[in-house]
């Protein structure tokens, strides 16, 4: 009996040290806003080339402004300015372990406003990223710290706030820590896609079907589906919905059971930062990217790297049927107040699949890397940049242009996801020397737009890194951007800012530099704060800028060297 005694409580340990590890204070934190909080984003909800790392708070009056206060004691840790991304945001790391963050606010408490401004001042930058010390900016839970905003990548209005473990910074669900949303609607389901896959888990034929309320949950018009594959991956599309919003949120599990045995579940709980771009993975790339359309899949790609959301796959997620065998198929989408809903059909195998005849030029394998050299294009793929084997059909167009100086290399096609960057190098056709410091890799989209992905030369071909395959090809940028007025005249004693437009003719990405600029008035360095989705430039008069007659100028560069200076006179 004593033996059997301690085994139990051995087991009560370890069952309880398993159980601690998903638990989370539910106490600890209050809400970041003061007024009922309605979601207009979830934790691990689907979003272009990552999940969404937090839950993104409505404002009450639907503007900008509303009150942002510290979910918990601490201290300011981190304060972010950029452009883009989080825009500004603000860290609070706690005695606890974690880090919320408070991310688009369109300005901050007085004093920490001071604080930011002093220092890109010193340093001459509106872009920070600050690391402060606990005795700088201690904060009360409920203290204000800001004020809901609109800044970087925000498609409007409204707080993204975070919870992270601050020693792994790993992002963590932050409805498991009991901030109250009014939910009590089950999630809906519209559509799945089924996979016939080959023993490679390759697809070879793939088809949706649209999903039929029946009896309180899902089916389909034929509740009984036949494949000749005996091995098949399934997908869902599915969104929560909750009380007082209409937005279609991201639920918070996936659960799928071939009869009773559950072999996938999903679970938006907690992940990594370097794993979020896997995404691309866990959902269906071609249907997202073509037709805007996000299904789960319920089976994993062969270089599917995501461990942290998934809690159970058993054979890569695969139903696996028998000759002539039906299974019952259960799949349930959960959001985290427990609302549920349930769609259930059947898959009967029936006949031999045929497998696909490929047609390509070069196969590149998932697990490891690959080199494509021809002379005119030197392409070098690391290890993990595919999620399952890529069969590669690669063109070379020639096509005349006054702005091409190479051939256009077709690479496979944009439809293909990839998780790391690349190096393409090419090499130049009738490039003028005057021009080479001017010539960048250009990756030209299938709706014509054109990419800047990198202008370094190397052993006589000019590099670039990207993560996206289509068509590449040199081209040459001499046009400096553009300047615009939209709030300046001559007269600005009555002005509270100056703003500006500036753009570019090419976007960048991979290696190329982003778009910059600086102002001064009367030649000392003034603050100029940007909006990179907007293109907006302005400043804010805040006394700095004494009255009487000034000369302002400012400088934006391109990635290229191509400079536009904008220079005027005016009164304050």
């Amino acid at each position: 009996m004593r033996i059997e005694g301690i085994i139990a409580f051995l087991c009560f340990i370890v069952f309880a040290a398993l159980t601690i590890t998903d638990e989370y204070p539910k106490d600890y934190f209050r809400s970041p806003v003061q007024h009922e909080m309605r979601l207009s984003g979830t934790f691990g909800e689907l979003r272009p080339n990552h999940f969404h790392s937090g839950i993104d708070v409505k404002s009450v009056k639907g503007g900008e402004g509303d009150a942002i206060v510290a979910a918990a004691d601490g201290y300011i840790a981190r304060i972010s300015e950029s452009g883009s991304g989080y825009g500004k945001a603000l860290y609070i790391a706690h005695p606890n372990g974690y880090t919320t963050v408070y991310a688009h606010l369109r300005t901050y408490a007085p004093q920490i406003n001071e604080y930011v401004k002093s220092q890109q001042y010193a340093r001459k930058s509106f872009a920070l990223n600050l690391l402060l010390e606990p005795e700088i900016f201690p904060v009360k839970k409920g203290e204000k710290i800001a004020e809901m905003g609109n800044t970087g990548s925000s498609g409007g209005p409204h707080l993204h706030f975070e919870i992270r473990d601050t020693k792994t910074e790993e992002p963590i669900n932050p409805l498991l820590f009991g901030l109250k949303v009014q939910d009590t609607q089950s999630p809906r389901m519209h559509q799945v896609r089924i996979y016939q896959l080959n023993d490679n888990r390759e697809t070879q034929i793939a088809n949706s079907y649209d999903l039929v309320a029946a009896g309180g949950g899902y089916t389909l018009k034929n509740r009984t589906i036949e494949v000749p594959a005996q091995k098949v991956g399934i997908a869902l599309k599915t969104y929560d919905h909750m009380d007082g919003v209409t937005n279609w949120n991201g639920v918070y599990s996936i659960a799928m059971y071939k009869n009773d045995s559950l072999v996938y579940q999903f679970r938006a709980s907690r992940f990594s930062f370097d794993q979020t771009r896997y995404m691309n993975a866990h959902v269906d790339y071609e249907e997202k990217i073509t037709r805007r359309s996000y299904l789960n899949r319920c089976y994993t790609l062969p270089g599917n790297q995501l461990t942290s959301l998934y809690d159970k796959v058993v054979n890569n997620g695969v139903i696996e049927l028998a000759p002539d065998e039906t299974a019952r198929i259960t799949l349930v989408s959960k959001d985290v107040k427990g609302n549920e809903t349930k769609a259930q059909f059947f898959l009967r195998q029936k006949g031999t699949l045929i497998e696909k005849q490929k047609t390509y030029n070069y196969f590149l394998p998932y697990d490891d890397e690959s080199i494509i050299d021809n002379g005119l294009l030197y392409l070098y793929f690391p290890k993990g940049c595919f999620y399952e084997n890529l069969y590669l059909n690669y063109h070379i167009a020639d096509e005349a242009s006054d702005n091409l100086f190479s051939a256009i290399h077709q690479i496979s096609n944009y439809k293909t996801p990839v998780q790391q960057y690349f190096d393409v190098a090419l090499q130049a056709i009738n490039l003028p020397d005057e021009l080479k410091n001017k010539a960048f890799v250009a990756y030209c989209s299938a709706s014509g737009s054109i990419t800047n992905v990198g202008a370094t030369w190397k052993n006589n071909r000019l590099w670039g890194k990207s993560r996206t395959l289509g068509n590449y090809c040199i081209m040459v940028d001499t046009i400096a951007p553009s300047v615009k007025i939209i709030d300046f005249q001559e007269d600005m004693r009555k002005k509270s800012q100056m703003a500006f437009s500036i753009r570019d003719n090419f976007v960048t990405d991979g290696d190329a530099k982003p778009l910059s600029f600086s102002a001064t008035v009367d030649g000392e360095w003034i603050l100029m704060e940007y909006d990179a989705k907007t293109a907006r430039l302005f400043h804010r008069f805040d006394g700095s800028i004494q009255a009487g007659q000034h000369q302002l100028r400012l400088e934006v560069v391109d990635a290229m060297g191509n400079k536009r200076i904008l220079e005027r006179n005016f009164i304050r």
